[in-house]
């Protein structure tokens, strides 16, 4: 069974400043943590410091359970980058048949929109799946209200 979920969350950041957060591996460690973080090749920082070809696999990152157990693999896949805007991953994962990603920036002054949709099909237990991620994204939006404002 597929599942479709969306979170949005106003930043006091301006969407270049937000962008900047959302291609950075150390934003997306500080948005997971400390449930989960992602591992990525030495000298990865972020998305400008890997080749981005649409459709094809960038690298392997492992996802750590609270940073140190490693309980699912991600082959990061962006279909689509638009610079400052946003970008649509579609992932293998191990865990799950279908993880389709999309984040997007849409600029509200004083600061910025931060968008997640969320397109995903569970191997197994689909229902528990569905509310681990739901979860998940509720604290991942939770702290980008925490870190920008």
């Amino acid at each position: 069974m597929k599942y479709n979920l969306k979170f949005s969350t106003q930043v006091a950041v301006s969407a270049p400043e937000a962008w900047t957060w959302i291609t950075s591996f150390a934003g997306i460690t500080k948005e997971m943590a400390p449930y989960m973080r992602m591992s990525t090749p030495k000298g990865v920082t972020d998305l400008s410091s890997v080749v981005v070809e649409p459709g094809k696999p960038m690298f392997r990152s492992w996802i750590l359970l609270f940073g140190l157990i490693p309980f699912d693999y991600s082959d990061l896949t962006l279909l689509r980058l638009d610079d400052g805007v946003g970008f649509l991953e579609q992932s293998p994962m191990g865990t799950m048949r279908l993880w389709r990603h999309e984040r997007q920036i849409t600029p509200n002054d004083p600061g910025s929109i931060i968008m997640d949709e969320l397109t995903f099909e569970p191997r197994i237990v689909g229902p528990i799946s569905q509310r681990i991620v739901r979860a998940f994204f509720e604290h991942r939006h939770r702290n980008l209200a925490r870190y920008l404002g």
